[in-house]
């Protein structure tokens, strides 16, 4: 079957709460892209000992193919459409200023409509999780913690073989492998003013495999602007303004199809974070700008975001 694109970040969460730019998100197998939404952002990045609860909701539907840069007949791909509810809920916790840890729990629902081996198209719905990510955070490269590195491990802990008679294996919500995460942020301030920067990004390699498929290595970066000078009442209110950049490199394996996997991608998201402690509201939309895929993936067009944490 055709491999699909998942166009969006999803895990931008939790306001930037954690070491990579706070940002903790769901876990997925996802054949294009999941990782993307590691590299979020958001105007709270870790400022000194302390953890954090966070839950996330985002949604997205897969309902568009795409070849090369365009918009590509829908005949031209097996599957038809993936429409996905993520939900994560993690714990990040800064034992010191220095070093601080991130688990991530993610489960997802899922709708995926494709063709048989008959050529008929079949609807199959399924609730599953996906895969659990632990992730070591070390910030002790200034005093005010604005530059820190993440590394850790995804496992294959999620469903990687549900209706494996119709669903390929880069539609499943558990991708199967183990993978080496490593990223890095920074940030910074505009002067005086109250506008703010960052920049970060992550690395996912896969190196262990099951059932001969291992997904494509994939490379994320996100940069963004905030404001911090909006009150009201106990609440602050601060607008971003993120630019986010994925490579990822195609799938491989005899249960992968490296024809049709691998991208490119931009997308531009704005989005607003409303705190007032110790509880953090996070909410944001990804519009894809550019995107350039391998053979005939599905991409989403938009995808939705909202997010709750409770700093401890």
């Amino acid at each position: 079957m055709k491999k699909k694109i998942i166009d969006s970040r999803l895990r931008n969460v939790c306001a930037g709460l954690s070491a990579v730019a706070a940002a903790p998100g769901v876990a997925l197998g996802c054949a294009c892209g999941c990782g993307v939404f590691d590299v979020a952002t958001s105007s709270m990045l870790p400022e000194g000992p302390g953890g954090m609860a966070y839950f996330e909701l985002a949604y997205q539907d897969q309902n568009r193919n795409w070849s090369g840069t365009s918009w590509s007949p829908s005949v031209d791909n097996g599957d038809k459409k993936i429409e996905t509810a993520f939900e994560t809920i993690g714990l990040q916790y800064m034992f010191n200023r220095s070093w601080g840890a991130e688990l991530e729990l993610p489960f997802a629902s899922r709708n995926f409509k494709t063709e048989d081996a008959a050529g008929a198209v079949v609807d199959r719905r399924w609730d599953a999780f996906g895969d659990i990510r632990l992730k070591a955070i070390y910030t002790g490269f200034s005093p005010d913690m604005s530059s820190g590195l993440t590394f850790g491990l995804k496992l294959p802990s999620g469903s990687d073989n549900r209706l494996a008679d119709v669903v390929d294996r880069d539609s499943e919500i558990g991708s199967g492998s183990t993978d080496v995460l490593l990223g890095a942020f920074t940030r910074g301030e505009f002067g005086s003013s109250p506008w703010n920067w960052y920049g970060q990004g992550e690395l996912d390699m896969p190196f262990l495999k099951q059932g001969d498929y291992r997904p494509g290595v994939e490379a994320d970066v996100a940069w963004g602007i905030y404001y911090e000078g909006l009150t009201l009442g106990r609440a602050r209110i601060t607008p971003i303004a993120q630019i986010i950049g994925s490579w990822r490199g195609r799938d491989n394996g005899a249960a992968a199809n490296p024809d049709d996997s691998g991208y490119q991608r931009v997308m531009l998201s704005p989005g607003i974070e409303i705190h007032v402690h110790p509880v953090t509201f996070y909410a944001d939309v990804e519009i894809p700008v550019y995107d350039h895929v391998t053979g005939n993936q599905l991409i989403a067009p938009v995808l939705f975001k909202l997010s709750l944490s409770y700093m401890f």
